[in-house]
């Protein structure tokens, strides 16, 4: 009985202590990073009302749902040459795993009519995207509590963009953070795999593509990370296989069209350009020279602990002679969102939903730059002026030029940061293997 009755006054007493605790640090609740899930978690619950009202209260605007639907409608009635699917604003442009799963929502919203039905499951997106977040800030506590009511409810444009527009640009970010999730718990095999379904949904989430083979390298070498290179691969070829078997060519062309042009009128971060600059090929090669030199340079300067050769990680690690920095979550982290980030800045042009690309990762990215006289003001400043500059419709040249401004600042402090190892913070040895 004696014992019954202090396991019965364990938990009480605990509960009792944390929040004794709390009360004690209350001013510095939304200061200190050990209150990340208890900030969260009420943030995260708000948000479910605060989605709730904006699906009643605001008006749905048209933009591509009806296009997407138009597209896997024709995969329905029996269409797989690519080149022959289109909706109303134009060709099918996104890769297999999309058909898929817009197939889904058609049946699920009757034939894509009950937009509300559509815009309650982009709701469940948005509050599964927030979750996937949520855990890799707490993982990581790098960033202040308060930020995170300026992550979620503070932006109009991507709540707009989730429960608004009903953009596929969501449902492949939900999956990316699912993937890196995984990575975080050590399970690289299965995380390529969520990252591979995640690529087949949007093309844009291979800009985290050069910051993953990195980290696959370190962690692995490349005898032991091609496996799960041929993983992410093949799960392109079995998703894209009723198409490729009809017209390879035009599936492969349309899905991941690299030359794709934009029109200037939607741009968000060339507008201070003229429109014969912005169409300009040679200008097209310039970002993409400057996009492939500012990797390469953070490769071998920021992500490679200084003193290691870029070669070592191509070994096996049980075989490397010097020291190659062992992961971190921290550095895990800052590696995928610095190398989307990078792809950001040189992009040939931004369009509104592109904004999800990488807003949830903006404050890691302010809240791990080496400049640390940076204060928290300015941080939370540059946080708003990329949100003006992403709201501002139509684009001006001042709000263009203010998000380029924001950007430049966000990677000078990215290219100042030294990132140290933190051997507290390391992958878990034994979840490593898979």
């Amino acid at each position: 009985m004696a014992g019954g009755k202090k396991k019965s006054f364990t938990l009480p007493s605990k509960l009792l202590k944390t929040l004794s605790s709390i009360w004690q640090d209350k001013h510095m609740v939304l200061f200190k990073a050990e209150y990340t899930f208890l900030v969260t978690t009420v943030l995260w619950f708000l948000e479910i009302g605060i989605n709730i009202w904006v699906i009643q209260k605001v008006a749905y605007t048209e933009i591509d749902w009806k296009a997407y639907m138009d597209e896997v409608e024709g995969v329905i009635n029996g269409t797989y040459d690519y080149t022959q699917l289109q909706g109303d604003t134009g060709p099918l442009v996104y890769p297999a795993g999309f058909v898929y799963i817009f197939t889904g929502l058609y049946y699920l919203t009757d034939h894509g009519q009950n937009i509300r039905l559509g815009q309650y499951v982009f709701a469940v997106f948005y509050l599964i995207t927030l979750l996937l977040v949520f855990r890799i800030y707490h993982r990581t506590k790098k960033v202040p509590p308060y930020v995170f009511f300026f992550v979620c409810c503070a932006s109009y444009r991507i709540h707009s963009i989730f429960v608004l527009r009903l953009f596929n640009d969501p449902v492949a970010m939900m999956l990316l953070f699912g993937a890196i999730n995984l990575f975080l718990d050590g399970r690289w095999t299965l995380g390529c795999a969520l990252y591979s379904l995640a690529v087949s949904v949007k093309m844009n989430v291979l800009l985290f593509a050069p910051g993953l083979l990195f980290l696959l390298l370190c962690e692995f070498g490349l005898w032991k990370a091609l496996p799960k290179l041929s993983l992410c691969a093949g799960i392109q070829l079995v998703l894209g296989l009723p198409f490729l078997l009809v017209n390879p060519v035009g599936y492969v062309s349309r899905a991941f069209d690299l030359g794709r042009q934009f029109l200037f009128k939607w741009t968000v971060n060339w507008r201070f350009l003229t429109e014969d600059v912005f169409l300009s090929r040679y200008f097209h090669l310039v970002l993409l020279s400057a996009h492939i030199i500012t990797l390469v340079l953070f490769a071998l300067k920021r992500w490679k602990r200084s003193g290691n050769s870029i070669w070592s990680i191509l070994t096996d690690p049980s075989e490397r002679k010097e020291t190659v920095h062992k992961l971190n979550i921290i550095q895990t982290v800052l590696v995928l969102f610095t190398s989307n980030f990078i792809g950001m800045c040189f992009s040939r042009s931004l369009h509104y939903q592109f904004y999800v690309w990488y807003f949830h990762t903006l404050p890691y990215l302010l809240w791990s730059g080496g400049v640390k006289k940076l204060a928290h003001l300015l941080r939370v400043l540059i946080l708003g002026l990329i949100e003006l500059s992403w709201n501002t419709y139509p684009s001006t040249n001042y709000s263009s030029l203010s998000l380029h401004v924001c950007h430049f600042i966000i990677l000078l402090c990215l290219w100042l940061n030294p990132t140290p190892a933190l051997p507290s913070q390391k992958l878990d040895n034994k979840a490593k293997r898979h």
